[in-house]
């Protein structure tokens, strides 16, 4: 049987964690152990994954605080397993999950994996709202965790991510902690010649934030990733990236051209009110309540905004610095 070592980076989440081990729990499939590293939380979750002692294979680490990226790297180290999977702590999973990629490998092997998230259904309405903005078609969400994955070769994402141990032998685990650690590392792994895709019934229930104030300050965190991986790889900055600094300036100028050309002014009135109706009554229906279709309207807004600045803004920094300028994320407080 496959081995499997499922690493949590954790920062300050001890009641999250409980919940995911909760989940490990009831897995199917039982040949795993789990590696929690403690990123240098002041609340700590160690107390939590000792009452799991008896229940896990589990190890528990601390570390002073290095970012997600690097504690991930710190988690290979110490596994033992032949497939790591990478979850983050604010995921919840089917108890078949690690049955499911078992399955997976044994029919169609893959090097490298990632698997999509959905919302649960006893997320509050703003979570739901969120994990529609994160996951529509009608945004930049619907371009990742897909079957037809519109940016081109699928790059899977850290929060729900397996890879074989020669894919960490030979990359050396991930060389950026934060600001698109997860993209760089896939796109790296891939053009090594490893084999990447994507496991759709290998879901999560992803938490997400829980506010939009703290959506908004993670998704301008995730615009400035994306010009950080273009540090790395130019050549991986594709059109369908720039739609939410599009949106961000189409939505700032909508005032002045009222000064300017009134009927370009009704005609962007009338495009973004369409726009709104197809998000709301998209999300109305998909999650059966028109109040978390209003707030996914909010969610959308605050997600394209936020990408949006945070793209113009490092890009804008990007122009200025020395040729050949990396981002390691090493000094950048990741938003909580």
């Amino acid at each position: 049987m496959r081995k499997y070592s499922i690493i949590i980076p954790v920062y300050n989440r001890p009641d999250e964690v409980e919940e995911l081990l909760q989940c490990l729990v009831q897995q199917t499939y039982t040949c795993f152990e789990v590696v929690i590293i403690e990123d240098g939380s002041v609340t700590k979750c160690e107390d939590v994954v000792n009452t799991f002692k008896e229940k896990l294979a589990i190890h528990y680490y601390f570390q002073q605080n290095t970012g997600q990226g690097f504690a991930r790297n710190a988690g290979f180290q110490k596994a033992t397993g032949d497939y790591f999977i990478i979850l983050d702590s604010d995921a919840l999973i089917e108890n078949n999950y690690l049955e499911i990629v078992e399955n997976q490998l044994n029919t169609q092997f893959l090097d490298l994996y990632g698997g999509p998230d959905r919302d649960h259904p006893n997320f509050s309405p703003i979570q739901k709202a969120i994990s529609y903005s994160m996951t529509s078609v009608f945004t930049t969400g619907g371009i990742r965790g897909s079957k037809k994955n519109l940016g081109g070769t699928f790059h899977p994402r850290s929060f729900n991510m397996g890879l074989s141990r020669e894919v960490y032998e030979k990359t050396k685990g991930f060389i950026i902690t934060r600001m698109g650690e997860d993209i760089e590392f896939s796109i790296r792994a891939i053009s090594l010649g490893f084999k990447s895709g994507l496991i759709p019934d290998a879901f999560i229930y992803h938490k997400r934030r829980t506010s939009f104030v703290q959506f908004y300050r993670q998704l301008r965190f995730f615009g400035k990733a994306r010009i950080n991986i273009s540090r790395y790889f130019p050549k991986e900055l594709k059109l369908v990236h720039t739609f939410p600094m599009i949106f961000t300036l189409g939505c700032f100028s909508i005032p002045l051209w009222y000064l300017v050309f009134t009927p370009f002014f009704y005609l962007a009135i009338v495009l973004l009110g369409i726009y709104v109706l197809l998000n709301f009554v998209d999300s109305s229906i998909k999650n059966k309540s028109i109040q978390v279709g209003l707030l996914s309207i909010v969610a959308v807004f605050v997600q394209l905004i936020g990408y949006g600045i945070g793209f113009i803004t490092e890009g804008w920094k990007k122009l200025f610095e020395e040729k050949g300028f990396k981002q390691t994320g090493e000094k950048i407080e990741y938003p909580s």
